[in-house]
């Protein structure tokens, strides 16, 4: 009894220590801000007198940005754990939630598992670094065409530097193509690191890396690009709903450009949100859109496609058995 009484204040105090860092991400990054009110204000004013139609569009992609992601995960989960899509979506949530507020995002690794059986976290590591290396070689793809396409178009860049980047770009990408579907060689590899070394019982989960097919990999990829695609767009009726009119094509391509920075950058999303803002500054001057457009159109997109699934995530955290979840409690404990 003494045990689980124990147990159930170490949840409470996971639980409520992740929504402290929850609330303190939020609150630093929007609630937080010096210009909050005349971010406000600008989207009070867009919302009484732009088309609006932007913004219901921005919110109608919402799900189908996370539902993709949803769907990868539970692709490269398959060759060991057929996890239905709620419990999967339960998951992606929960992920975000942890991530909003570590560098980098390293925390979806952690918010993942607490939503798979403890016999399978390990795997549900594996297929989220597999699928963040899927969605990173989509951003890269695209911010390389993007950013040569936006310096051709918008800068008084030289060819030869044009030329430079292309080729160390392309160079980069086929290396990290090359990688991705040859994955299983990284086990070999990291078996000769020593630090790695000691921990032997969990090497044996990238065993699951030899059942990564040519077939499977191209799928999760094919996702990665459709999810890519998918936070484009809502950015782009972001950018519409704001005022700053740009054409669709010089839109996506700068829009790949503040991505490709921002990815650059291994902050937590509450960070990097700083220099993803500085970035569309510059970029989108180029088609007359003023300071707080700019920054609302960005504040905008990363309320609606990282703060409303955290919370979301949150929830599901709420009701998970945090050290069930993690191993450290049994049915019968």
């Amino acid at each position: 009894m003494k045990k689980l009484l124990n147990n159930k204040a170490i949840n409470w105090l996971i639980k409520g220590l992740i929504l402290l860092l929850l609330f303190w991400a939020i609150y630093a990054q929007v609630l937080g801000k010096d210009n909050l009110k005349n971010l406000w204000q600008e989207f009070q004013k867009q919302v009484r007198e732009g088309e609006i139609i932007w913004l219901i569009l921005t919110i109608v992609f919402l799900p189908i940005n996370w539902l993709l992601e949803t769907q990868k995960w539970r692709v490269l989960l398959s060759p060991v754990v057929k996890l239905p899509l709620w419990r999967s979506f339960k998951g992606i949530m929960a992920g975000v939630t942890v991530s909003i507020f570590t560098p980098n995002r390293v925390g979806e690794y952690g918010g993942r598992v607490l939503l798979v059986d403890p016999k399978h976290n390990w795997h549900a590591v594996v297929a989220t670094l597999v699928g963040s290396l899927s969605q990173l070689a989509a951003l890269l793809t695209c911010g390389l065409i993007g950013l040569l396409y936006f310096a051709w178009r918008f800068l008084e860049v030289e060819p030869m530097v044009l030329q430079v980047v292309l080729l160390f770009g392309v160079s980069l990408l086929g290396l990290l193509f090359f990688s991705f579907f040859n994955i299983d060689l990284v086990i070999p590899v990291v078996k000769r690191i020593p630090l790695v070394q000691r921990f032997k019982k969990q090497l044996k989960f990238l065993k699951v890396l030899k059942k990564y097919s040519t077939k499977l990999l191209s799928k999760a990829l094919g996702l990665s690009f459709l999810r890519y695609l998918t936070y484009s767009v809502q950015f782009f009726f972001l950018l519409q709903f704001f005022g700053i009119d740009a054409p669709f094509l010089e839109a996506l391509a700068g829009i790949a450009t503040v991505f490709l920075v921002q990815t650059s950058v291994p902050l937590p999303p509450v960070l990097g949100l700083l220099t993803r803002g500085q970035v569309a500054l510059f970029v989108w001057g180029f088609f007359g859109g003023n300071e707080i457009s700019v920054l609302a159109a960005t504040y905008s997109l990363f309320v609606i496609n990282l703060v409303l699934p955290s919370l979301i995530g949150a929830v599901f955290i709420l009701k998970t058995n945090v050290l069930k979840s993690l191993g450290y409690e049994s049915d019968h404990s």
